[in-house]
């Protein structure tokens, strides 16, 4: 039974490696659908993890937890990877997903409320910090009618409000301290330190290791498609167009993300505190924790 609830709830996630319908499907959506797509849709396989699997069946859990968080861990580095060989912006965004929803998954595969608790920011953090990665990625696509790098630069220079949003969400989604995206992935890294008692410390050590190898290798592809994108000189089909910032209407769908990264990155509380009862009381009666 927790074979078959595993693998319909990795498929949705996505785990490594049933994850390949997720970039086909990102790069084929409209923004819209891709904004919804990452910021919402995903999170149904982890939170049945969370709500359906560990409650019903926790000894299987234990069982399976060892595997889920080698699975875990070869997503965040083939998460990574992947996004270093990608031409595409908005598909370099998807492959992203697969990484971050792997720091998800490592922090549930430790069974205690700290990783569960990084999961669920992981969760919200990554619907509001990648759901805007999209919303910039369409809106530069609908002014250069292109997503390759390639071609992009200087873009900065072009439409700086557009591209200090893109950056600053880039920043949010490596998790940089102070913005949403570091609970999730710091937290994920504590709880494989120390997972619930009787699983191998081994195991989720070794995963606490590659995993923060992982978030170097977030960084690096981060921080490359910035280059490639943001900084720069403007390229020559570029110099002649009349290429408009982000206008009133955008701003008024991304200005209360941007927020929203910065409030939970320096307030987590805004999360933990709806949460961390109901996780408390879920490892308790589930583990004995």
């Amino acid at each position: 039974m927790f074979a078959a609830l595993f693998l319909g709830f990795a498929v949705k996630v996505p785990m490594w490696p049933l994850h390949t319908w997720l970039p086909d499907a990102h790069t084929a959506a409209p923004t819209v659908g891709s904004v919804l797509l990452a910021a919402i849709l995903l999170k149904l396989g982890s939170y049945g993890f969370i709500r359906i699997s560990l409650p019903i069946l926790p000894e299987q859990a234990q069982q399976w937890a060892p595997y889920i968080a080698i699975l875990a861990v070869i997503a965040i580095i083939y998460g990574s990877l992947a996004c270093l060989a990608q031409t595409d912006m908005k598909r370099l965004i998807a492959f992203s997903s697969v990484g971050h929803m792997g720091f998800v998954m490592l922090g549930i595969s430790t069974l205690t409320d700290i990783g569960i608790n990084a999961a669920v920011i992981g969760m919200v953090a990554h619907g509001v910090i990648t759901g805007l990665l999209f919303f910039v990625a369409g809106s530069m696509s609908h002014r250069y009618h292109t997503r390759e790098m390639a071609r992009l630069g200087g873009n900065q220079k072009l439409m700086p409000v557009l591209g200090g949003i893109l950056a600053f969400t880039a920043m949010a989604s490596l998790g940089l301290p102070g913005l949403a995206g570091f609970w999730g992935e710091f937290m994920a890294l504590l709880g494989a330190f120390q997972p619930l008692d009787g699983l191998s410390l081994g195991v989720f050590r070794s995963a606490m290791v590659i995993g923060a190898v992982g978030t170097v290798l977030t960084a690096g592809y981060l921080l490359w498609m910035l280059q490639r994108v943001n900084l720069g000189e403007v390229p020559e089909e570029w110099k002649d167009k009349e290429l408009h910032d982000a206008d009133r209407y955008e701003l008024a769908a991304w200005v209360p993300l941007v927020l929203a990264i910065l409030a939970i990155g320096v307030f987590p509380k805004i999360v933990f505190g709806a949460t961390t009862d109901a996780v408390v009381h879920l490892v308790k009666s589930a583990f004995g924790g």
